[in-house]
């Protein structure tokens, strides 16, 4: 049996005396201030694995989707990476090897992604039916990055399914709008900071039943982005908090009974950064903040609640507060001390962190926005569709996204209850908003 090596003596000086030894130019880079956590906490029951998938009007076929991830992986630097492990933090490398093998759907979303499988990549790429799915470790990318490489790799694919579409696009080149930078953002638009800006305590969590081991829920629910519009505007609220309102009220109602709790519900919502500080980076680029409703009274509304959450995250989300908390996480990592200190020490640390603020929310909320595709692809896209892992504490989460007129509002579980989810779409549809439902029947015996 052949052993493998694992090089923990490697820093910068390290990596150039490879380069001269293996007589190649061996790329790599460091990871960002936000992927650094991710290989600290991910396993099997934290994968850190997201999912972002698109439907086609026709069925895959699976030989030219590994055609078209063969072609297009050696053009995208970060995808075409594996994690190391150095002395004082991992790296990522210049992988290399052919692409991952292009597989049929056979188990459930966001399986977390070996190292030492997989071809050392950080990302899968499987199929069903109509459906490509790209699954991406986070410490790769965030959701914009993985719509960049997914909008291409499905480009590709067309191309090779409808060799009309080749010629009237004009050959195999890349997207205008598709991004190969791999800027540090975090770094470039860093400004000191000392205060701490995140919140520890304990938010109301949703505990139940689980499924069985490795089961993963999902339900989607399809909704006219026009008639949804219509209703946030009768709120005089927008669209994501909306939809995190009905969820905090989903919880309130279906949990707490509409009773005080000692606990506030409290919704992690990531927001993209690139909008604010000109960026198009496909390196992670987002930060946290908290969407938060916490019961000291009885019978609230659901109109105060909304407005709750409205005034919770816009006095959070302007450019100077997101500037402040992405620094605050920038100055710890800038630290001398913490910089010297060796990567086993600094995994343990980092691990007790996330311990104690894990349970500072009760889910998290990721709205990805409008995905939009060159107008000669447009007719044979169906939908997007995405979703995110479990973590610690967090045993149901929700995933926004929209193609043309259409949102569909993505839930991932592990809870074999599913009331809060009927809860969430009743409530909707109470509001004169039709939803059409879709589930992967993992609740169904």
């Amino acid at each position: 049996m052949k052993k493998k090596s694992i090089d923990l003596n490697v820093s910068e000086e390290n990596v150039e005396q490879k380069k001269k030894e293996s007589g190649r130019n061996i790329r790599w880079e460091r990871l960002d201030n936000t992927a650094h956590l991710f290989p600290v906490i991910a396993g099997e029951s934290m994968t850190n694995v997201y999912r972002i998938s698109v439907t086609l009007n026709e069925l895959i076929q699976p030989e030219l989707l590994q055609i078209a991830l063969d072609m297009i992986l050696p053009r995208f630097d970060g995808f075409n990476l594996r994690l190391r492990t150095g002395v004082f933090w991992y790296y990522f490398e210049e992988n290399g090897k052919p692409a991952p093998t292009v597989k049929p759907e056979t188990k459930f979303p966001c399986r977390f992604i070996k190292g030492s499988r997989n071809r050392s990549y950080l990302f899968r790429v499987t199929y069903y039916k109509y459906r490509i799915n790209l699954e991406v470790f986070h410490a790769l990318t965030d959701g914009m990055g993985g719509i960049n490489f997914l909008n291409e790799l499905t480009y590709q694919y067309l191309r090779l399914a409808h060799p009309d579409l080749k010629e009237k696009v004009g050959g195999d080149a890349f997207s205008s709008n598709t991004s190969f930078s791999r800027e540090d953002s975090f770094l470039k638009n860093y400004r000191k900071s000392s205060a701490k800006q995140y919140k520890t305590q304990k938010a109301y969590l949703v505990k139940g039943e689980k499924l069985r081991p490795g089961e993963f829920g999902a339900m989607h629910g399809y909704m006219k982005i026009s008639k949804l519009k219509e209703v946030c505007k009768s709120y005089g609220v927008s669209i994501n908090e909306y939809l995190i309102g009905c969820y905090v009220w989903s919880v309130y109602r279906e949990c707490l009974h509409g009773m005080p709790s000692k606990k506030a519900i409290r919704v992690a919502v990531p927001v993209n950064l690139r909008p604010y500080f000109n960026s198009n980076t496909t390196k992670n680029f987002f930060v946290m903040v908290s969407a938060e409703f916490h019961p000291t009274k009885e019978e609230y509304e659901f109109a105060e609640v909304l407005q709750i959450i409205r005034t919770s995250l816009r006095s959070q989300i302007n450019k100077e507060h997101l500037e402040e908390l992405f620094s605050y996480n920038v100055s710890n990592e800038k630290i001398l001390l913490a910089r010297g200190v060796p990567l086993v020490f600094k995994n343990i640390a980092m691990s007790i962190v996330y311990s104690k603020s894990a349970y500072a929310n009760t889910t998290t909320f990721t709205n990805i926005g409008n995905i939009t595709v060159e107008d000669a692809y447009r007719p044979y896209i169906d939908m997007f569709h995405a979703f995110l892992p479990m973590s610690k504490g967090q045993n149901l989460k929700g995933t926004i996204c929209s193609f043309g007129d259409t949102l569909v509002m993505n839930f991932s579980y592990i809870l074999k209850d599913t009331s809060i989810q009927r809860f969430f779409f009743r409530k909707i549809a109470e509001d004169g908003i039709e939803v059409e439902l879709e589930t992967n029947g993992v609740t169904y015996e």
